[in-house]
């Protein structure tokens, strides 16, 4: 008789945290079912979690230590390869703790985050710690926190179904959010209008009611418009403006120099049609605001999160079901990064690496001696990797070389490193060029908790044992502090749930997260002060997250990108998701996801490509300032003329060898990935 087990889990792909059981068939995972209780997918799934299972028993999964010796990789001991490491980060984090740096990983579970950060600061005194938020929603961290006092979601995902008026602005969710896609379908069932504004006529944008066609970088333009034509309707919530916000005479003052044939010439929009849903917006009683990555990766992300923000404190949209500023956080666990302190500005819980009361108490926590100041980003560590003033980097399951903004650059950055240190399930593009290579579990052979995009904290459980001699994250970060000479008593944990215990102790928004009480279904959402708090997902409710409790106006100017098109390099490159692909790592070793779509694409409008006779499916070149790619073409009219679009997971043609690292916004450290000027050519 063969014997089934269901083990219940979160999936590892987008941040809206669906709900999946693993199959599991002599201690081995082969299969996925939706888990049909689970209250953010009710049993639904999208592609990825419907396959994307396949890439835990690949073959290819590392199995033992890798040390790189004369440009090649060689089996090694894990005492060996410990040791190796764990002298290296002592050697030069004693000389200088700013010469070390860590990326913590984005899709493992918290406790594993929380000991990354943990070991950067404790056994190496560096607050050099950062992950991949900075080059994704890193905007909506600063942008929100600023103007609302909490940089993340407002409302629960299922507040989306209570909203009259939805305007989704840089988020093509059907793709990227698909079960957060589907309770939008159920809005407009429920009588919501939706209105999608992007450069591209997205799956999303075809369910829209009115469609409002961009250019890509002028969201602020765009947004300030929006907000001076309610004040000059007076259609502004003057009693929520009075009660709950500051600085409101300033907005006035910055938005009124943008009239509607300003905003229509700076943005290439449809003026009337802007107008139509700007009175729309502002009369609907409960009016949301969903955006993305194309709200974030700009050199101007900040601004563009904190003009959502300014526009629903406008109309008193905000604090109620049905309304709010709802980010779509990118990855599985991106938002619990953020939340773990995988950041060079905060501890666990959004505590202030610059408040030297909280730094005080960290080091008298952890037995430290941290400095209050903030550490360096993840761009900045690439960029003091290439100036030489960072000698080290431990690279805990990301892959720059894929998903950072120029190649060629951060190639050159991990080169001029000493020691370059990857912990990952894959050989990577990055793993590739590491002096050291960490063979780690994976999604289905560890327990923890991941943190969705409406901050629901949520448990995993184990299915299976990882392949061969690979470890836990946390227990190969344990024996590298060891190694370093800091008492084993700090760093050991005998589960998971004990990690989490420490982390309930360190940041107070967890405090109240017991596990009798995350072991539900629906599991809780921070803030959970307290074991009898409900712990629900409204944030905002009666006064903001600010120590006053009021919320912040903050007025931007338009910028737009940093790099525009001109006569050498005539059109303007934007980067996507889609709906099969997760960068790269584990959905292109899942077979099916991969034979839906095989490789890359560059979208280029019809006229465009008419001038340029380019043929639909036509392999071209693209190329810009920073690098080049032959890519295959797809004529379209489904994307702005004078743009052109390619997917990021795709590293044979990869956007990232085109687009721009000089373009940095200084709120929030984020590279202009959304917007760089590029040429297509026919090949010769």
């Amino acid at each position: 008789m063969v014997e089934i087990e269901y083990v219940p889990t979160i999936c590892p792909y987008c941040g809206v945290g669906c709900g999946l059981n693993f199959v599991v068939k002599d201690k081995k995972i082969v299969g996925v079912e939706p888990w049909k209780r689970h209250p953010v997918n009710e049993g639904k799934v999208c592609p990825k979690g419907n396959f994307g299972y396949e890439f835990i028993n690949r073959d290819d999964r590392l199995k033992t230590p890798l040390i790189k010796e004369n440009g090649e990789f060689r089996e090694a001991s894990w005492d060996e390869a410990l040791d190796l490491v764990a002298n290296k980060l002592k050697e030069v984090s004693d000389e200088d703790p700013n010469q070390v740096g860590f990326y913590a990983c984005a899709r493992s579970p918290n406790e594993n985050i929380y000991i990354t950060q943990k070991l950067a600061r404790v056994a190496c005194g560096t607050q050099n710690v950062d992950h991949c938020a900075r080059i994704c929603h890193g905007p909506t961290v600063a942008g929100l926190a600023t103007t609302l006092g909490s940089g993340a979601m407002t409302n629960g995902f299922d507040s989306i179904e209570e909203a009259d008026f939805i305007f989704c602005i840089g988020s093509n969710n059907m793709e990227a959010h698909p079960l957060f896609g589907r309770k939008i379908i159920r809005a407009k069932q429920n009588g919501a209008k939706l209105v999608v504004a992007d450069p591209r006529y997205t799956p999303t944008a075809k369910l829209a009611d009115v469609y409002l066609e961009f250019k890509t970088g002028t969201d602020v333009a765009l947004l300030n418009g929006m907000m001076k034509l309610i004040i000059d309707e007076d259609l502004q919530d003057d009693e929520f403006i009075e009660k709950r916000t500051k600085g409101y005479e300033d907005l006035k003052k910055v938005v009124s120099n943008y009239d509607m044939d300003t905003v229509a010439e700076i943005a290439e929009i449809d003026k009337d049609k802007l107008i139509d849903i700007t009175l729309d917006y502002a009369k609907a009683d409960k009016a949301a605001i969903v955006y993305s990555l194309g709200i974030t990766e700009h050199s101007h992300g900040a601004d563009n999160v904190m003009c959502t923000a300014n526009l629903a404190m406008l109309t008193g949209n905000i604090g109620r079901l049905g309304t709010g500023v709802n980010p779509l956080r990118g990855q599985n666990n991106v938002q619990g990064a953020c939340d773990m302190g995988a950041l060079p500005s905060d501890y666990a819980g959004y505590r202030k690496v610059a408040d030297q009361e909280t730094t005080d108490w960290i080091n008298n926590y952890y037995g430290t001696n941290l400095p209050a100041t903030p550490g360096l980003t993840l761009v900045e560590m690439m960029n003091a990797a290439h100036a030489g003033d960072l000698k080290v980097l431990y690279i805990h399951g990301e892959d720059p070389v894929l998903s950072d903004a120029d190649i060629t650059h951060t190639k050159e950055c991990l080169a001029n490193l000493e020691m370059l240190i990857v912990q990952e399930l894959f050989m990577t593009d990055t793993a590739a060029v590491a002096d050291v290579v960490l063979p780690a579990a994976g999604w289905g052979e560890q327990e923890g908790t991941f943190t969705n995009g409406e901050r629901r904290v949520q448990v995993l459980r184990k299915a299976q044992d990882p392949p061969g001699d690979a470890m836990l994250d946390w227990k190969i970060m344990e024996e590298i502090a060891v190694r370093m000479g800091v008492p084993r008593e700090k760093f050991h944990y005998e589960s998971a749930e004990e990690i989490f215990d420490e982390i309930r102790e360190v940041a107070p928004v967890f405090a109240g997260m017991n596990r009798e009480r995350l072991e539900r279904p629906e599991a809780l959402h921070w803030p959970c002060p307290s074991e009898d708090d409900p712990c629900e997902p409204l944030m905002h409710k009666d006064k903001f997250a600010h120590p006053d409790g009021l919320g912040v106006f903050m007025p931007q100017e338009h910028k737009g990108p940093v790099e525009t098109p001109d006569a050498e390099y005539p059109l303007l490159l934007t980067t996507t998701r889609i709906l099969f692909h997760y960068h790269a790592a584990m959905t292109r070793r899942c077979k099916t996801l991969d034979n839906e779509v095989k490789t890359g694409f560059i979208e280029i409008n019809t006229k465009d490509a008419d001038k340029l006779n380019i043929l639909d499916k036509e392999i071209v070149k693209a190329s810009s300032r920073r690098g080049e790619i032959e890519i295959p073409a797809r004529v379209t009219d489904d994307i702005k003329e004078g743009i052109v679009n390619i997917p990021m997971h795709f590293s044979e043609c990869a956007a990232n060898m085109l687009t721009n690292s000089d373009s940095m916004d200084p709120k929030s450290k984020m590279v202009e990935l959304k917007a760089c000027a590029i040429k297509v050519e026919k090949m010769e």
